[in-house]
């Protein structure tokens, strides 16, 4: 069984220094991840809350919709309950681990993952409890960073094993997308590979892919897929 992880530390300094990015180049990506959002929604490894906040302005813009949100970390998990009362939202918040979802088969119509695959120990189980738990025609959004190219990869590289150890188990250098681009029950709708963010942490990938319907619906785009996998 996974171990739920605790860094108090990186979760007291983890809303600070993210702050000037949360108010710039992430927020027009966190508000992609809440567009049109109806039914009961997901939030796998909600960390101190960052996408609380997106999810008041989507129901203050009359989208009807019940978040539920999972986060292994305590000193994190306590952050986001304090920041869902500051903001007055009724969130389901659970501990767990991505690997292991405290909930039924096909329990939501969307699950969002915003940078927290590089955190998941065991990244595949992660992925197949995130379909388990998604219903058939259910979304999958996610933003994630990814393994840079060149000279900024090598140097991710060379990054990869201090900065694990001091950012909560954060992984650099995961392709984490080509691993989604294999999951059969998932077909890919968007996918977008940005240049934003800064070395090392850079660039980010987000998207939508929708849990198939049926056996008989054909799977995303040839050139999508290969995007993916070099992702």
């Amino acid at each position: 069984m996974t171990e739920a992880p605790s860094h108090r530390l990186f979760a007291a300094i983890y809303d600070p220094a993210t702050w000037l990015a949360e108010r710039t180049i992430l927020r027009p990506h966190r508000e992609y991840l809440v567009e049109n959002l109806e039914g009961r929604v997901l939030d796998l490894g909600a960390g101190t809350g960052a996408m609380f906040p997106y999810f008041a302005e989507a129901a203050s813009s009359g989208y009807s919709f019940d978040v539920f949100a999972i986060e292994p970390d305590p000193h994190m998990r306590k952050q986001a309950q304090n920041r869902a009362e500051r903001l007055d939202l009724d969130i389901d918040i659970r501990s767990g681990v991505a690997e292991s979802l405290p909930y039924a088969d096909y329990s939501f119509d969307v699950v969002i993952a915003s940078m927290v695959f590089c955190t998941i120990p065991d990244v595949e189980t992660a992925i197949d409890e995130v379909v388990r738990v998604l219903k058939p025609g259910g979304e999958f959004r996610f933003l994630e960073h990814v393994a840079d190219d060149g000279w900024r990869r090598r140097l991710q590289g060379v990054l990869a094993p201090l900065w694990k150890t001091v950012a909560g188990g954060c992984h650099l250098t995961r392709r984490t997308p080509s691993l989604f681009a294999q999951v059969e029950e998932l077909d890919i709708v968007e996918l977008e590979r940005m240049s934003i963010g800064v070395t090392p942490v850079r660039p980010f990938v987000r998207g939508r892919l929708v849990h198939r319907r049926s056996e008989g619906l054909v799977g995303g785009s040839t050139a999508i897929k290969n995007a993916l996998v070099n992702s």
